[in-house]
């Protein structure tokens, strides 16, 4: 801050013990000591605040920074969205989207030249025989 040595405080000591006395210099000098440390304390204090600011200004700016990406990003989502939505829907179109509540409909295949007709359909056990009346009548 100052550039003072030794010799130039020790000529300021004389001076203000020639000046002020020997009686008043104690008093003077803790006077003066006191006003110093308030001095330091309230410069410390101002250094702190300022430095508090900074790191809030950057803190303003990295939140906003934050913000802008998570905007960026939701609006990247929200494209993607889109754009899946839309290739659903061609490929509803495409295929021929089956009316609400209504099972998809399994396309049948013709057999294959020289393979044997399909078998009918046994019914499951435990139900009567077609054409019994009573499950006793049934044929095993």
């Amino acid at each position: 801050m100052f550039d003072i040595g030794f010799s130039e405080l020790l000529v300021i000591a004389v001076v203000a013990l020639l000046v002020i006395g020997p009686e008043r210099l104690p008093k003077v000098a803790r006077t003066a000591g006191v006003m110093f440390g308030r001095l330091q304390r309230y410069v410390n204090d101002v250094k702190a605040d300022i430095q508090r600011e900074i790191e809030l200004d950057e803190l303003k700016k990295l939140r906003s920074q934050f913000e802008d990406a998570a905007r960026s990003v939701e609006q990247s989502v929200g494209e993607v969205d889109k754009e899946v939505r839309a290739v659903g829907d061609d490929l509803n179109r495409a295929i021929g989207d089956p009316p609400a509540g209504a099972p998809a409909a399994v396309p049948e295949t013709a057999p294959a030249a020289g393979a044997p007709p399909p078998e009918p359909a046994l019914p499951p056990p435990g139900d009567p025989a077609p054409g019994a009346k009573n499950p006793s009548e049934a044929k095993v």
